[in-house]
C-alpha cells in the first residue's frame, strides 16, 4: 500500500504539470527551474535519509515521511506565482527524497523476509497506484475539474491513506541473530530462503559490502533508468501539448500509458528475470525502451495528421515504459541480496534518483535553447547505454558474492520429449564459482 500511495503521489505531480504550465504560463525554461527545485530538495535529503534509516530502520522512517510527502503535494496547488511554486517544489522534493530512501530500505527488508524475488512486483504496485492516480487526473481534467482542486483532493486522500497503512502492517527488519543455520539447496528458479547465509534475511559475509566502484556503477545504471522515467513523468505531457498540438487531457494520457505499460511488465518481471537471467532481462529492457523513445522522436517528424503523430508518440511512451520497468527493481534486488548497511543502498538510491531528478531540469534547459525533441535524445541515448553496459555492472556485483552468484537457478525444459528433465544455470549469467551450490538431482527436479 505504501508503494501504491507513493506511485499515486508521483503520478499526480507529473500529470498536473500541463495544468500548472497553463495556469502560470511557465514555458520550458521556468518549468525546468521548478523541476530543478524538486531535484535539489531531494538530493539534499537522501544522504541524510540513509543515516536515519540505519538508526531508525526504514519502517519507522516510512511511517513518519509518507503522510508529510502527501500533504506537500498541496503546496504546488496553492502556489499563485512562479516564486511560490519554486518554494513548494523544493519542499516537495525534500520529502520525496526521504520517502524514496525509506521505500528502498523497507523493500529490501520485505524481500529478505519473503525469501524470494518480489522487488519487481512491489514496484508494479507502485506503478499501479500511479496509473490509477494518472487516470483520475486525466478523467477529472476531461470533466472540467480545476487542476488545483484535483491536487488538493489527492493530497488529502493520500495523506489519510498513508496514516492508515503506516501502522503494524509494515515488515520489521530481521535481526541477524534470528537467522537459522543453512539448510538444503533451494529449488531451481527461486531465491534461497532466509536460512542461506548470504542471501535475503541472512547475516552477510565479511566482504558483503559491495565495493564503492560497483556501488557507483549500480547507481549510474539506476540513474539512467530514472532519467528515462523522469522524461516521461515531466515531459511526456509537455511534448504532446507543445510539440504535437494535443490538449491537456491527452498530454496527461501520454504519461498514463507510460505507467500502464510499466505496471504490466513489472508484475511479470520477477518471473521473466528467473527465466531469462538478469543480464538478458535488462538488455532486452534497454532495447525496448530505446525503440520507444525512437517512436516518440519520430512522431514530431511524421508528414501525417495530428492524430497519427500523437498515436505514434503514445505508442512510443508505452514501449519506453515497458522497457524501463524492471531496471531499477533488478538493481535494488541485486544490491539488497548482497547485504550491507542501509547507507550503501541509500548511496545507490541517491545517485539513481538524483539522475532522474536533475535530468528533467537539464532537458528543460536544452529544450529552451534548442527544442524538446533534441532534448529527448538524452534519455534515448541513456536507454541504449542500459542495454549495452548493464550486464557488466550487475555481473560485477555477483562476482563479489560467489554463493549469491550460484544460488539462483532457472529451469530449461527439454522440448524433445524428456519430460521432467531440467537443467540449472546461474540466473546472473556469470561463470560458475568453484564453491557455488551444486545442482543436485533432487533440487533440480
Amino acid at each position: 500500500m505504501q508503494y501504491a500511495a507513493a506511485g499515486a503521489l508521483t503520478a499526480m505531480w507529473g500529470a498536473s504539470l500541463p495544468t500548472l504550465d497553463a495556469r502560470l504560463d511557465l514555458g520550458a525554461g521556468r518549468l525546468g527551474a521548478v523541476l530543478m527545485a524538486v531535484a535539489v530538495g531531494a538530493l539534499v535529503a537522501m544522504p541524510v535519509a540513509g543515516r536515519l534509516a540505519d538508526r531508525w530502520t526504514g519502517r519507522r522512517l516510512l511511517r513518519l515521511t509518507a503522510p508529510g510527502a502527501a500533504l506537500a503535494l498541496a503546496g504546488p496547488a496553492l502556489a499563485g506565482s512562479v516564486e511560490l511554486l519554486l518554494v513548494a517544489a523544493a519542499g516537495l522534493g525534500v520529502l520525496l527524497g526521504v520517502l524514496n530512501v525509506a521505500l528502498s530500505v523497507q523493500a529490501v527488508a520485505v524481500e529478505r523476509a519473503a525469501g524470494r524475488p518480489v522487488m519487481a512486483t512491489m514496484h508494479g504496485v507502485w506503478t499501479l497506484g500511479a496509473v490509477a492516480a494518472g487516470g483520475a487526473v486525466t478523467a477529472g481534467l476531461r470533466a472540467g475539474v480545476d487542476g488545483r482542486v484535483l491536487l488538493l483532493l489527492g493530497s488529502l486522500a493520500l495523506a489519510a491513506a498513508a496514516v492508515t497503512v503506516a501502522g503494524r502492517a509494515l515488515v520489521s527488519p530481521m535481526p541477524p541473530d534470528a537467522v537459522p543455520p543453512p539448510s538444503s539447496p533451494t529449488l531451481p528458479g527461486a531465491v534461497p530462503p532466509p536460512s542461506s547465509p548470504t542471501l535475503p534475511g541472512a547475516v552477510p559475509p565479511p566482504d558483503a559490502a559491495t565495493s564503492p566502484v560497483v556501488v557507483v556503477a549500480l547507481g549510474l545504471l539506476g540513474g539512467a533508468a530514472f532519467v528515462a522515467e523522469a522524461a516521461a513523468t515531466d515531459w511526456a505531457g509537455f511534448h504532446a501539448t507543445r510539440v504535437l498540438g494535443a490538449d491537456a487531457a491527452t498530454g496527461s494520457l501520454a504519461y498514463t500509458l507510460f505507467l500502464a505499460a510499466m505496471t504490466a511488465v513489472r508484475f511479470v518481471g520477477d518471473a521473466a528475470r528467473s527465466r531469462l537471467g538478469v543480464a538478458r532481462t535488462v538488455r532486452l529492457a534497454g532495447c525496448t525502451a530505446t525503440a520507444g523513445f525512437g517512436l516518440v522522436l519520430l512522431a514530431g517528424e511524421l508528414p501525417a495528421t495530428a492524430s497519427a503523430r500523437i498515436g505514434c508518440a503514445l505508442t512510443g511512451w508505452a514501449l519506453s515504459g515497458a522497457g524501463i520497468a524492471v531496471v531499477w527493481p533488478v538493481v535494488t534486488s541485486t544490491l539488497g541480496a548482497a547485504g550491507g548497511p542501509a547507507r550503501q543502498l541509500s548511496t545507490v538510491t541517491t545517485i539513481s534518483y538524483g539522475g532522474g531528478l536533475v535530468a528533467p531540469a537539464i532537458i528543460g534547459v536544452v529544450a529552451s535553447h534548442a527544442s524538446l525533441p533534441i532534448a529527448l535524445l538524452i534519455p534515448a541515448a541513456l536507454t541504449a547505454v542500459i542495454a549495452v553496459a548493464s550486464p557488466a555492472a550487475l555481473a560485477a556485483t555477483t562476482r563479489r558474492h560467489p554463493v549469491l552468484r550460484g544460488a539462483r537457478h532457472r529451469i530449461a525444459a527439454d522440448n524433445r520429449g524428456r519430460a521432467g528433465r531440467r537443467t540449472c544455470g546461474p540466473a546472473y549469467d556469470a561463470p560458475p564459482a568453484r564453491d557455488s551450490v551444486t545442482c543436485q538431482a533432487r533440487s533440480c527436479g
